[in-house]
C-alpha cells in the first residue's frame, strides 16, 4: 500500500464529506464547515464529472442555513410519502436492518481506539453515516502516521462498503426527491472507483435478484450464485472454525477511546 500522506489526507476529507451528508448536523456551525469542505474539494476534484457535481452541490447548499439540506435528507430517508432509502450494509446483504454486517462492523470498531457515542449517534454501526465517519477518522490517523490502521481501513472497505455501496448509490441517485444527494452520488462514484484502485480491491459482481413466490420450490427460489455460496459455507463449516481474523487480521486496539 502506498505511503503517501497527502493522498491519505485527501481520502480523509472525502470520507468526512460523505459522513457529514449522511449524519446531517443540526448545529449550523457544523453545517458551515461542510459548506467550506465542499468549496475546498471542488478546487481539486478527482475527475471532471465529480468536479462538476461538487460545483453543483456548492450552488445548491444554502451558505447560511442547513434547513434545505435537512429537509431533503428527511424526504429521502424518513418521509412517509415517498420511498425511503435504506442505509445499512446488513439490509443490502440480507434484507434486515441488524444482521451479520453490523456484527462485523462492531468487531472492527472494537479493535480500534474509536467508539460510537450512543447519545449523539443512534444509527447502527453498519449504516453508511457511521461507516464514513469511522473511515474518515481512521484515514486521518493513517495520514498522521498511525499506519497500523491501514489494514483496518482496507478490510472495512473490502468486506463492508465495497459489497453494497454501488447499489445504495444507484437507489439514492434515482430517488425522485434527491437534488444535492444526486450530485453527491456522482462524487461518491468517482471516489469509490479511486479507493478500489488505491486499495487494490475489485468491483464486486452484482448480486442476482430473485423474485420469490409462495409456491416456488426451495431449490428454485434462490439464484445459482446463492447456491454456490451456501455450498462453500457448508464446506468451510465442515473444515472447522478458523482462527480469529485469519482472513483479514486487524490490529490490536489502543486503550484510549475517542467518540464518533
Amino acid at each position: 500500500m502506498q505511503d503517501n500522506q497527502a493522498i491519505n489526507k485527501a481520502r480523509a476529507l472525502y470520507y468526512n464529506l460523505f459522513a457529514n451528508f449522511f449524519v446531517p448536523a443540526s448545529d449550523v456551525e457544523n453545517y458551515l464547515e461542510l459548506v467550506k469542505l465542499v468549496d475546498i474539494l471542488k478546487k481539486s476534484p478527482l475527475d471532471a464529472n465529480s468536479g462538476k457535481a461538487l460545483e453543483q452541490i456548492s450552488e445548491l447548499l444554502d451558505s447560511t442555513s442547513n434547513v434545505t439540506l435537512l429537509q431533503e435528507y428527511d424526504e429521502i430517508f424518513h418521509s412517509p410519502t415517498s420511498k425511503n432509502i435504506r442505509t445499512t450494509a446488513s439490509y443490502y446483504d440480507e434484507g434486515v436492518e441488524s444482521g451479520k454486517k453490523r456484527v462485523e462492523m462492531i468487531n472492527f470498531v472494537g479493535k480500534t481506539k474509536l467508539r460510537r457515542d450512543e447519545k449523539k449517534y443512534h444509527e447502527y454501526e453498519d449504516s453508511v453515516g457511521f461507516i464514513f465517519s469511522l473511515m474518515a477518522q481512521l484515514t486521518d490517523l493513517i495520514a498522521q502516521g498511525e499506519k497500523e490502521y491501514e489494514n483496518t481501513v482496507h478490510c472495512i472497505f473490502d468486506q463492508i462498503l465495497n459489497d453494497f455501496i454501488d447499489e445504495f448509490a444507484k437507489e439514492l441517485y434515482e430517488h425522485n426527491k434527491a437534488v444535492s444527494y444526486r450530485e453527491l452520488m456522482v462524487v461518491l462514484h468517482s471516489f469509490v472507483e479511486f479507493e478500489r484502485l488505491y486499495l487494490e480491491i475489485s468491483k464486486p459482481i452484482p448480486k442476482e435478484k430473485v423474485e420469490k413466490t409462495p409456491t416456488a420450490d426451495k431449490d428454485e427460489d434462490i439464484s445459482e450464485e446463492e447456491k454456490e455460496r451456501r455450498a462453500r459455507n457448508k464446506a468451510l463449516k465442515a473444515q472447522g472454525p478458523k482462527k480469529e481474523d485469519e482472513a483479514c487480521p486487524i490490529d490490536v486496539a489502543y486503550d484510549v477511546e475517542n467518540n464518533i
